[in-house]
């Protein structure tokens, strides 16, 4: 049932090209974020931190380790769900103040919200069936083009 909850049918066709393009873009970008904080992972935000070094990790480890999950394709949904709570503190308590686009250079929601929207599609589409999560999880399963998505039985 759990199964069934987190990996619906995989998308083929054009949706699967243009998922894994999501998930390798991203998944790049992230990585690139979460480089620095994994590297001192209880510790990034510095002496002064409002949030605990067990958080800290949490954000670090999510951010880094997530896309890597997300450019595979392997537990997609598991690691869309961490972003999705990592970007969502960002936006609002990190960056709570700060505009949604800033006017010049400066910190702005941006950034964590586009993360959050995309973790947030892959977590309702899947990863699509260029991915380890339909190797691994989709054998049983046909992958279906978004045309024939009205004609899934659920």
């Amino acid at each position: 049932m759990i199964r069934r909850f987190f990996y619906g049918p995989f998308l083929g066709g054009r949706a699967a090209s243009g998922l894994l393009a999501l998930r390798v873009i991203a998944g790049l970008g992230l990585i690139a974020h979460g480089y620095p904080k994994i590297q001192k992972p209880f510790s990034w935000m510095g002496p002064d931190a409002p949030v605990p070094g067990f958080l800290q990790f949490l954000g670090a480890f999510s951010e880094f380790f997530g896309g890597l999950a997300l450019i595979g394709g392997l537990l997609t949904p598991l690691a869309a769900l961490g972003i999705i709570a990592t970007m969502l503190f960002a936006a609002f308590l990190a960056h709570g103040n700060d505009p949604f686009v800033a006017s010049g250079p400066g910190p702005s929601k941006e950034p964590a919200l586009s993360y959050f929207l995309v973790a947030l599609t892959l977590f309702l589409t899947g990863p699509g069936t260029f991915s380890l999560d339909n190797i691994l999880f989709g054998k049983k399963r046909t992958a279906v083009s978004p045309n024939d998505q009205a004609a899934v039985v659920r």
